[in-house]
């Protein structure tokens, strides 16, 4: 198995240094002033000590237990995994990533390589063709400063080599890149395999790039589980299997070790590791790397319906992943009988990928199921509940998520409970 990448920990572990104060949504007034690990010796409870709602809330459990499930499923399958940071942008949830065997943290932005950087991440893949003449610049003296650093960023077009090595005129350290191979219809990525044999042979040719191997994204060409988008999925993932064997016979990747093969989001991974680890040509040495981030949280939206271990699972023996994230809100008006609007709305949850789900209703103390009620609509600082008939003014309601990539952005600290629901173990900070 390849070494996992690192990660600063003492730069993660000083994290805990910073004070919560009035900036922090959500957090007790009785913390303010305390640092977050003079917060946590208190063992503060989500519900009696001051807590102010609307709050997301990460479950501790699951996250582990969605960690070490894709880390078996990795290891056991020879796969390299680069988890999508841009998740979560939480250096504490890298370093427990990269505990479990990441072999790299995936960014989306130079900015976000910059964060990474910031607590020390060793070897980043940045999934997009960077043009941008001051992020390359700085890039290359990052990686001038410390020779212990790997980066890898996709080419997908020859006007993109040429701004790159435009801008990295000079530079003593080559850029590695990754030609990306996209479809009709998906996002970035050059249009069939004579183009991307074009950027590929671009890449060669520039004196600052150094071509590594072939990435793709297969997610945005289909949206369900249905028998036709996993079947679009796999021409796709036959399209990069083929792109990658015929830069190899063209002599393209003999000046590296291995050649890198990255594809994958989270919804169709089990489709992504058939494809990176069916048997390669004995001439092809491929270092598979699957790329998925939303598994450390899963949610209870679209991901549950799509994942291969979500709620319709597509693999047998494996454990399915947990939610890990859950957002309470309380009922501050009941209009009606059949309406009750929650202190919760888009600045708070995401929405754009399902709306969020009733789970739960605390009332005097007491946590019980809430079925059959659910959220029609959410505006800037509420969600409209219907019907309302179980709930009151004034109870707490748990919402489960759909699409972690944009619950996260919505919070700077966030409470970390243990498995009684109720004790915060963790806060974790985020970074966008």
């Amino acid at each position: 198995m390849e070494p996992p990448a690192r990660i600063d920990l003492d730069r993660v572990s000083a994290i805990r240094t910073e004070r919560i104060d009035w900036h922090v949504k959500g957090a007790p007034d009785a913390l303010f002033g305390s640092t977050i690990a003079e917060a946590l010796a208190r063992k503060p409870n989500l519900f009696t000590d001051g807590f102010v709602g609307p709050l997301l809330v990460l479950s501790d459990d699951a996250i582990e237990h969605n960690l070490r499930t894709m880390e078996r499923w990795c290891a056991e399958r020879g796969l390299a995994l680069a988890p999508h940071g841009k998740t979560t942008m939480a250096p504490q949830l890298f370093a427990r990533q990269i505990e479990h065997g990441a072999w790299a943290i995936t960014a989306a932005t130079a900015s976000q390589v910059r964060v990474y950087r910031a607590f020390g991440v060793s070897r980043i893949m940045l999934a997009n063709q960077l043009v941008d003449a001051a992020a390359l610049r700085w890039l290359s003296v990052e990686l001038q400063r410390d020779p212990d650093f790997s980066c890898y960023c996709w080419v997908d077009s020859v006007a993109g080599v040429e701004l790159m090595t435009a801008a990295l005129e000079g530079a003593t350290r080559p850029v590695d890149v990754l030609v990306e191979l996209g479809a009709d219809g998906g996002r970035t990525g050059a249009r069939g395999s004579a183009e991307a044999i074009a950027v590929a042979e671009a890449a060669v040719a520039s004196p600052a790039l150094r071509l590594v191997g072939v990435a793709g994204y297969e997610g945005a060409l289909a949206h369900d589980a249905s028998e036709s988008s996993r079947a679009t999925v796999d021409a796709y993932l036959d399209g990069i299997r083929e792109l990658t064997v015929s830069l190899a016979d063209r002599g393209r990747f003999d000046e590296v070790p291995k050649v890198i093969v990255s594809v994958g989001g989270s919804a169709y991974f089990d489709q992504v590791t058939r494809a990176l680890t069916t048997p390669w040509p004995e001439t092809v040495p491929v270092l598979p790397v699957l790329r998925s981030g939303a598994y450390v949280t899963h949610d209870d939206g679209f991901y549950r319906g799509i994942s291969p271990l979500g709620e319709h699972p597509r693999i047998v023996g494996t454990p399915g992943f947990q939610s890990g994230m859950l957002a309470w809100a309380q009922v501050t008006s009941r209009p009606s009988d059949g309406l009750a609007l929650l202190t919760a709305g888009k600045r708070d949850v995401p929405y754009d990928e399902g709306l969020p789900i009733p789970r739960l209703r605390r009332r005097d103390g007491v946590t019980t199921p809430l079925d059959g009620s659910t959220i029609t609509a959410v505006n800037d600082q509420h969600a409209f509940l219907e019907p309302a008939t179980d709930v009151l003014v004034g109870d707490w309601i748990g919402l489960g998520l759909s699409h972690p990539c944009t619950a996260f952005d919505k919070w700077q600290l966030i409470p970390m409970v243990g498995a009684d629901g109720e004790t915060v173990v963790d806060l974790i900070r985020t970074y966008f």
